[in-house]
C-alpha cells in the first residue's frame, strides 16, 4: 500500500507542477527540456520505489501511474470542470494581426513563436496577416489566415 501512495503523490505533483510550467513546455521540446525530463525521471524513482527495488514493487507503481492517468482522462471526459482545471483552455495570442502582449507573456511565447507557427503551418510571413493565432490545450500553436478568421467570424 506504501507503493500506491507514494506513486499517487508523485503522480499528484508531477500533474501539478507540469500544469503549472504550463502548455510552452509540451509542445516542442528542447535538449533542455528532454534532460530535464530524464532528470525528473531519476530523481522521482527514490519517491516511487522508496528503499525496495524489487521488480514487484516497481509494477505495483507503474500500474498506480497508469491507473491513475485513465482514472483522469476518464474523469476529464465526464465532468467539464476537470478538463478544465487539468488541461486548461486555449489561449488567444494573435487577433486580427494585433498579437495580444498580456496572454502571450502569460503564456510565455512571444511573437517569434507564434510566426514560426505561421510560417510553418499556413505560409504566413507578416503578422498582419495573421487572423488568429491559438496557443492549443497541448501546446500547438494554431494559426488562422486573416482572410479565413474574417469570413468566419461573419458567417
Amino acid at each position: 500500500m506504501d507503493t500506491v501512495l507514494r506513486a499517487a503523490a508523485v503522480y499528484l505533483v508531477l500533474l501539478l507542477l507540469f500544469r503549472i510550467a504550463g502548455r510552452r513546455s509540451l509542445y516542442q521540446i528542447t535538449t533542455f527540456d528532454l534532460v530535464l525530463l530524464l532528470v525528473i525521471g531519476e530523481a522521482t524513482q527514490p519517491a516511487l520505489l522508496g528503499d525496495d527495488l524489487s521488480v514487484t514493487t516497481a509494477v505495483i507503481a507503474i500500474t498506480t501511474l497508469l491507473t491513475l492517468d485513465v482514472t483522469f482522462s476518464l474523469l476529464k471526459r465526464d465532468v467539464p470542470f476537470a478538463d478544465r482545471l487539468l488541461d486548461g483552455r486555449p489561449t488567444l495570442l494573435v487577433l486580427h494581426g494585433q498579437p495580444l502582449h498580456r496572454e502571450m507573456r502569460m503564456a510565455r511565447i512571444d511573437l517569434a513563436d507564434v510566426m514560426q507557427a505561421a510560417r510553418e503551418r499556413q505560409g504566413i510571413i507578416r503578422v498582419e496577416d495573421v487572423g488568429m493565432a491559438v496557443l492549443e490545450v497541448g501546446g500547438a500553436i494554431s494559426v488562422i489566415p486573416r482572410e479565413q478568421a474574417t469570413s468566419a467570424l461573419r458567417a
